[in-house]
């Protein structure tokens, strides 16, 4: 039997279980339990023995969610316990972040020694950026606004020490931000923007040298990079379990429930970010001639990983392979992707025009559209100084709605199903800074139409 008929009989059978479980829910209906978790397990049964057929790590994360939801929903105090396997997979792949970083651009710099080249794809990058990130604020502006999620909420405010309101930062704090004082340091606290300045001068001092000079460290840093590589599909073979562990905690902890009270602004988000990817993202990629289907298939796994560890970090390492194996060289790739980590968040930019408007109307408070832009470019403009900082949008809403006389109570309520919201535009961004190094590789001519085939990975042996 093909692999394609067999994944019908899990989705048929996972289907059926939602429609008897939304009817039980909200139609009087009542049904077994045991009915219900029977034909849960069957389906999600159905779907492990498709990914053992499928033998692919794509198949198993997905499946994985699947089935760490299944298992926060049915036993969420067990679930609850499970954070520590996502946690494992999160630290292994921050220990990549740096050296892969610093590898990858010092040779792409130093490589070729074209220093003009290196500036010139800098300012088409910045370009790029800017005018996709204004683009996804004013979708996310017209979004919240068509629908009105903020008007009609319920306030529960309630004290937590998850976030806290930051201190005010002036315009030389966030400009000083970008600089490393401590390279060490930089790399201790996952500071991105810092440790690509570092790499950046570091290449260009490296490329000033003579050959002879120049070699020899050039050849520790091509070995690094392709050692950094293979750890990355090392601990990729984890992934699976992570992702697992991470749903089963996020459903465990917070319950589908949350998604009653919220529907709305959740999916106000959803829409707009699922728009911006069809009017924007889309678009680019026609217009540049980026090849989509194989764009979209090398995405998959980055974007799948981003979207359940709600960490674009997480995605780092394989969405660089990724653009590799599509004809992007790593020169390119190297250079835009860490520096849209800072500069082209497409998802969080949207997110915060979004939510930023939907703590004044959980407030009852009517913002002209002058006010509002005015607030949403603030918020892009601090966003830049707290790059690393846990629940960073969280904290960037607190600070801007002190600055605006905003009730900061609505922000609480965000925090409910800040974890739904961020898997999405999480794996946005993801999704935005690949197909931005694609981008930047077509301008300057550089885009491989027919790349040779990349290194057969791990998980598919």
């Amino acid at each position: 039997m093909k692999l394609s008929k067999i994944l019908i009989f899990p989705l048929l059978i996972l289907t059926l279980a939602a429609v008897l479980t939304v009817l039980q829910t909200y139609g009087n209906i009542s049904f077994p339990p045991m009915i219900l978790n029977a034909i849960r397990w069957a389906g999600i049964t159905f779907l492990i023995y498709y990914a053992f057929r499928r033998r692919n790590l794509t198949t198993w994360i997905l499946v994985s969610m699947i089935l760490g939801a299944e298992i926060g929903y049915s036993f969420p105090e067990f679930a609850q316990n499970l954070n520590v396997l996502s946690k494992i997979f999160l630290r292994l792949i921050k220990t990549i972040i740096a050296p892969l970083i610093f590898a990858t651009l010092v040779v792409g710099i130093a490589g070729h020694s074209n220093l003009k080249q290196v500036g010139k794809m800098g300012i088409k990058s910045l370009i790029y950026f800017e005018v996709v990130t204004t683009v996804a604020l004013f979708i996310g502006l017209a979004a919240i606004n068509i629908s009105r999620a903020g008007e009609g909420i319920v306030l529960r405010a309630a004290a937590t020490e998850e976030i806290k309101a930051p201190e005010k930062q002036s315009i030389a704090d966030i400009i000083l931000h970008i600089f490393p004082e401590n390279v060490a340091k930089s790399v201790a606290e996952g500071q991105v923007l810092q440790i690509v300045i570092f790499s950046i001068l570091f290449g260009i001092g490296l490329a000033m040298l003579a050959e002879n000079r120049r070699r020899p460290l050039l050849d520790v840093t091509e070995s690094l990079a392709e050692v950094m590589f293979k750890f990355t599909n090392i601990i990729m073979l984890f992934a699976p379990v992570a992702v697992g562990a991470a749903i089963a905690y996020t459903v465990g902890h917070m319950g589908f429930g949350i998604l009653v009270n919220l529907f709305k602004l959740l999916a106000t988000l959803y829409v707009s970010l699922i728009a911006f990817i069809v009017l924007v993202l889309l678009p680019v990629a026609l217009l540049f001639r980026i090849p989509v289907r194989k764009f979209v298939s090398a995405i998959a796994e980055p974007v799948s990983i981003a979207f359940a560890t709600t960490s674009s970090e997480a995605a780092l390492p394989r969405a660089m392979e990724a653009m590799e194996s599509i004809g992007v060289p790593r020169k390119v790739v190297a250079f835009v992707m860490p520096m849209g980590y800072s500069f082209n968040l497409d998802g969080t930019t949207l997110y915060l025009s979004l939510a930023s408007v939907f703590v004044a109307q959980a407030a009852g408070i009517n913002m002209p559209w002058e006010q509002q832009l005015l607030m949403v470019f603030t918020l892009m403009l601090t966003s830049k100084g707290v790059a690393g900082v846990p629940r960073a949008s969280l904290v960037i809403l607190l600070g801007t709605a002190a600055s605006f006389n905003l009730p900061v109570e609505p922000i609480f309520i965000i925090l409910g199903i800040d974890e739904l919201m961020d898997m999405a535009r999480t794996a946005v961004n993801v999704v935005g800074n690949c197909l931005a190094s694609a981008v930047v590789a077509r301008w300057e001519g550089e885009f491989i139409d027919h790349p040779a085939p990349a290194a057969q990975h791990i998980e598919d042996i």
